[in-house]
């Protein structure tokens, strides 16, 4: 939920944390001997296990919810107060004890972060043929450098996809319900940034599931001249159910196939808006460079690859150092076991 608080472009950044986060930024929390937390909740998403949650390490927790101090992860110091008025009081307290910084220690603490680092935990495997999300997040990401750039999305895989390959170098420019789940979330979401700031690009990251959840609000953008960007990535799976019901239940794909999704093109014709739709990786560039300089709504069906899984990946009931990345050779179907099975 922090994306963009520290700079994606900064070499220190190590990236998200959690179930679908990257393997550097898991390690490193595992492995770290202090944690300073500032307004997270430590939910389960982030946490993995939580008796072996960075179990060497002191924490220490800033929130502005005393009840939040302690309630899921037991903390060795809990300060409560405003993050920022906080932080410069820490910051102030640390300079005025002018400590050394043991450079050796350090040097070590970074070599070891650039091993795990090396490991590229969200390569994926390129395709010629069929467009990967991975590659339709990196195209948007890359197309809209140069731009005032906001970020909605629904839930499910697109949703951890634009986490880990849409990277922001400013706060408050990612919205999204985190691990609520709330399916529907990104298209009214983006009506709203737009208004707010009616001179940026703004592009809900959808899922062909999610965005049917809220698509009347498509009327809304063309009553309004809300000229948001809905960037579909339609795999006709509910796609996070699909990867479940394949860790978790043998490939028993229960209800979570698209069989009768519309023609987004045509809906968005419908709804007086400008309908896109790219099937092939050729046309991806010309097709995201006309979604973005649209002067009004859009509706782009991108069709990916159907049965991509979203890695790395904290199994249910692990801890942040057991992640399984996409090259590892895993058994996909044993990869949780029955204690993990029980939590989810």
């Amino acid at each position: 939920m922090g994306l963009g608080a520290f700079p994606a472009s900064d070499p220190k950044w190590l990236g998200m944390l959690g179930m679908h986060g990257s393997f550097e930024a898991n390690n490193a929390m595992h492995d770290c001997d202090v944690m300073v937390a500032i307004g997270a909740r430590f939910d389960d998403r982030v946490t993995g296990r939580l008796d072996a949650f960075a179990p060497h390490s002191k924490k220490i927790h800033i929130d502005i919810d005393a009840s939040s101090i302690s309630k899921n992860v037991r903390v060795d110091i809990g300060i409560v107060g405003d993050a920022g008025s906080v932080l410069e009081d820490m910051i102030a307290a640390w300079k005025s004890r002018n400590l050394s910084i043991d450079k050796a220690a350090m040097g070590d603490w970074w070599r070891q972060i650039e091993a795990w680092r090396a490991r590229q935990s969200f390569r994926y495997a390129p395709d010629a043929e069929y467009i990967k999300p991975q590659y339709a997040i990196e195209r948007l990401y890359a197309l809209t450098r140069d731009k005032d750039v906001y970020i909605t999305t629904e839930v499910g895989q697109h949703q951890m996809w634009a986490a880990q390959f849409f990277h922001f170098d400013e706060p408050n420019r990612w919205m999204t319900s985190g691990g609520l789940g709330t399916m529907g979330y990104g298209l009214p979401a983006a009506l709203g940034v737009q208004m707010a700031h009616p001179g940026a690009l703004v592009v809900d990251i959808a899922g062909d599931a999610s965005v049917q959840m809220t698509m009347q609000e498509m009327s809304t953008a063309m009553q309004y001249g809300l000229p948001i960007k809905i960037f579909i990535l339609n795999n006709e799976w509910m796609g996070m159910v699909r990867q479940w019901q394949q860790l978790l239940h043998g490939e028993r794909y229960s209800h979570s196939y698209s069989e009768s999704l519309p023609d987004f093109v045509k809906m968005a014709e419908a709804f007086g808006a400008l309908g896109l739709r790219a099937q092939h990786p050729s046309e991806l560039d010309e097709k995201l460079k006309q979604m973005i300089d649209y002067d009004g709504p859009v509706l782009f069906d991108c069709r990916v690859t159907k049965d991509e899984n979203c890695f790395p990946m904290i199994p249910s009931g692990k801890a942040h150092n057991e992640m399984i990345l996409a090259d590892d050779g895993r058994d996909l179907g044993g990869i949780i076991d029955d204690a993990g099975k029980r939590l989810v």
